[in-house]
C-alpha cells in the first residue's frame, strides 16, 4: 500500500493511475489523515450499470420502509445537468 499527499496525487495523477492499474492500492492523505483509497476495480467493487444502481436504491427504500428524498437543490442541479447534456462528437476519434 502506497501513502501519498493530496498534492502529490493531484500533481502526478496519470502516474498514480498507472500504479493502480498495475495492482497497487494508494492511500491519499491530508497531513496524516487518510482521505481516500484508490485501488483497482475488482470483485469487491465491480462496475455497475445505472439500472443496477436504481434497482439497489429501490431495494434499500423497501428495507427502510420509506422512500428517501433528494435534497431539493441537489435534485434541481442534477435535473439541469441532465437537460443540458449534448451528444458527444466522436468523429475526430477515428
Amino acid at each position: 500500500m502506497i501513502h501519498i499527499s493530496e498534492a502529490e496525487a493531484a500533481s502526478n495523477f496519470t502516474d498514480l493511475l498507472a500504479r493502480v492499474r498495475a495492482g497497487a492500492e494508494v492511500v491519499i492523505q491530508s497531513g496524516k489523515v487518510p482521505v481516500a483509497v484508490l485501488r483497482p476495480v475488482g470483485e469487491d467493487f465491480p462496475p455497475r450499470l445505472p439500472s443496477e444502481s436504481i434497482a439497489l436504491a429501490k431495494k434499500h427504500a423497501e428495507e427502510l420502509v420509506y422512500e428517501p428524498t433528494l435534497d431539493p437543490d441537489f435534485a434541481a442541479d442534477l435535473e439541469q445537468i441532465i437537460k443540458s447534456r449534448k451528444p458527444r462528437e466522436i468523429s475526430s476519434w477515428e
